[in-house]
């Protein structure tokens, strides 16, 4: 998922003919400030394959099913599905749409392997890992006490558990991806998720099809989705935006919001962001030492951190993590010995 500013919802974007055989299909997301994820359609010699699929939700399934419809297709038809990265208003309906259509479905391995993982993992393993992590923060108890009331509200709703279509096929880096009669390049631009890919339409066409990784105006959230020492998630998403922006673009092609043209330009203007943040943090590290629950809580969001609810200020403190543990990676941060919470100050 990415972090959707507060600001009046723009009209909502219609199915297109993009031109080149390539259509999108606006895929609502319940609820979500966001409002659709984009799906794409890419005509090939063996049928329509589509660029993630969405929300997993009956008005988000008849809005793909009408959508395709209206491109002169049908949901029977679909070859296969090429998944940017395995978040749910990307990888949500994929398993729906191979059930109608037989249709195989393509991700990246460290996105097939997190999938996994959710997939296996007990349902009290999601709530005791987050309380460990609040924990080793420093949050204060009644953040504890929101997020174990948030997880035994969302049990007792009788809601099916969550789970994730696995992949036939994998996307790898720099290999052509399954489109017949197209060359769509596989380019792997981990940060927002371990496995997220770009696909870029080569030949006598130049688009990017970026996902989540480049956005016409909003940014993806960059969490630690990676705990070992050695993760990185935020410095390797800064080095797949270097990757994207050496790439011979004639326009990008995002999942929401709209279509723009300057990718080099706009991958600059991202990682300027990053660097800005990384440097207010830096310049409070060096006014006094913070646990990371007080790093989250003086980061800028996009609504005052009290106005955060359990579950964003979860997502806000792997952002935070995220910031930390690259400011350590480049040396100008690191933890004090003996501290309980752990408190960190610069360097």
């Amino acid at each position: 998922m990415t972090t959707a500013p507060d600001s009046p919802t723009p009209p909502a974007p219609r199915v297109a003919d993009l031109g080149n055989g390539v259509w999108t299909v606006p895929v609502p997301i319940p609820n979500n400030p966001l409002g659709c994820t984009l799906v794409y359609v890419l005509e090939t010699d063996a049928g329509p394959v589509l660029v993630d699929s969405g929300w997993d939700d009956p008005i988000s399934y008849r809005a793909l099913v009408d959508g395709l419809v209206e491109v002169g297709t049908s949901i029977e038809d679909v070859h296969g599905v090429l998944v940017t990265h395995a978040h749910p208003d990307h990888h949500g309906l994929s398993e729906k749409v191979r059930e109608v259509s037989g249709a195989w479905i393509a991700l990246h391995a460290a996105d097939a392997e997190q999938v996994e993982q959710i997939n296996s993992a007990p349902r009290a393993a999601w709530l005791r890992h987050h309380l460990e992590v609040l924990t080793l923060a420093g949050a204060p108890q009644e953040a504890l006490d929101a997020l174990t009331g948030l997880r035994t509200a969302a049990a007792g709703s009788n809601r099916p558990r969550l789970r994730y279509a696995v992949p036939d096929r994998e996307l790898v880096h720099g290999e052509l991806a399954p489109a017949p009669g197209r060359t769509v390049r596989t380019v792997w631009t981990p940060g927002h998720t371990p496995g997220h890919v770009c696909l870029h339409l080569e030949g006598d066409d130049g688009r990017l099809l970026s996902g989540d990784h480049l956005l016409p105006s909003i940014t993806p959230h960059i969490g630690l989705y990676d705990e070992a020492e050695e993760a990185d998630p935020l410095g390797d998403f800064l080095a797949s935006l270097t990757r994207v922006a050496r790439l011979p673009i004639t326009g990008v092609l995002p999942a929401h919001e709209h279509a723009f043209t300057d990718a080099a330009g706009r991958a600059a203007e991202v990682a300027g962001l990053h660097e800005v943040r990384l440097a207010a943090l830096h310049t409070r590290l060096r006014a006094a030492s913070l646990t990371l629950w007080q790093i989250a809580e003086g980061m800028d969001w996009n609504r005052p951190w009290a106005q955060l609810g359990a579950q964003n200020r979860q997502l806000a403190l792997s952002e935070a993590a995220a910031h930390l543990r690259h400011l350590v990676k480049r040396g100008r941060a690191t933890a004090e010995s003996g501290g309980d919470p752990v408190r960190y100050t610069a360097l």
